[in-house]
């Protein structure tokens, strides 16, 4: 353990799955696999979209939107841990280990209000319907993006910037990224205003949008029930059952890791939610996706049509 202030320290050490370092081959091939699998779907749904102009809607500007962010979400984590398997404990400069941790905030807080931004969407395609591409014009969709993307930014910065200038009494981080909260365990003394800031901004990027997603589906249900037809209602609900899924598993694994106190953290348990939402998420959200949409579906058989033709 390294006592006082380190102020001046230059670099930290990432202990990664040290503890089970007999597993590391095994677990370097499985991820590996993963990530490389989890950016070829994420192209694929991205490409499909762009190619067929049918799919031109603000649902799948949104959706194309969804799968750069997994990539490059992916990105930030993925090549860490891959780094930590094979050489076991990876020492990090400061100035790296912040910009991974502002990489990871951004694109995470940035995702949490895409979701939020794509129940909207959901929201005036089933409940105003006849006004829908009037609301739902180019320019709304490209400022709803937009401050998806700022407020990843104005988060990102305040963590590290205030984690950062804090000092620091420790080198060694429990984990195999630069995550927030084993980065709390190295400040010195008490940590509680951090604790609270945690809390406080994990408030404003994943409960303020969350409600205004439950908001928007409270409403798409109410209007799906008062429909005429059983038909319409399913065809309804199947527009949004694959956003309510991706939403319900991004938020439940996100939310059980910063919304709660620091005591009730432990280190395993949270590796493990730290992969749930950061490596399994982002590879099941274009599986998701192409498997429960008709016309993403439709697409991708009529390109797999015009590729045997060509062969």
């Amino acid at each position: 353990m390294i006592l006082g202030n380190l102020s001046g320290l230059s670099e930290f050490r990432l202990l990664g799955f040290s503890g089970i370092s007999h597993l590391h081959p095994l677990l370097f091939v499985v991820l590996l696999s993963l990530y490389i699998l989890t950016l070829m779907a994420n192209t694929m749904i991205a490409l499909i979209i762009k190619s067929d102009n049918s799919l031109h809607t603000p649902m799948y500007f949104f959706l194309t939107q969804l799968s750069c962010l997994d990539i490059c979400y992916l990105s930030v984590v993925i090549p860490a841990i891959l780094e930590n398997l094979m050489v076991g404990t990876v020492s990090i400069s400061k100035t790296r280990c912040a910009m991974q941790m502002f990489s990871f905030l951004f694109f995470g807080v940035a995702e949490c209000f895409l979701l939020a931004a794509m129940s909207l969407d959901r929201y005036f395609a089933i409940c105003y319907p006849l006004h829908y591409t009037i609301i739902m014009s180019s320019r709304l969709c490209r400022s709803l993006v937009a401050g998806s993307y700022i407020c990843g930014t104005a988060v990102g910065l305040i963590h590290t910037l205030i984690t950062f200038s804090s000092p620091l009494c420790g080198s060694a981080i429990d984990h195999f990224f630069c995550e927030i909260q084993p980065l709390l365990d190295l400040l010195c003394g008490s940590t509680f205003p951090s604790e609270i800031q945690v809390i406080v901004v994990a408030v404003f990027a994943i409960l303020s949008p969350f409600l205004l997603i439950i908001y928007s589906y409270i409403h798409i249900i109410s209007t799906i029930l008062h429909m005429a037809s059983a038909e319409s209602q399913e065809k309804a609900f199947s527009t949004c059952s694959s956003h309510l899924l991706v939403v319900t598993l991004f938020y439940g694994t996100a939310g059980s890791m910063y919304l709660r106190p620091k005591y009730s953290y432990r280190a395993a348990v949270d590796k493990f939610l730290s992969l749930s939402y950061s490596v399994v998420t982002p590879l099941l959200n274009p599986i998701i996706y192409s498997l429960r949409n008709k016309e993403v579906k439709r697409a991708l058989k009529k390109k797999w049509t015009k590729s045997k033709l060509v062969w």
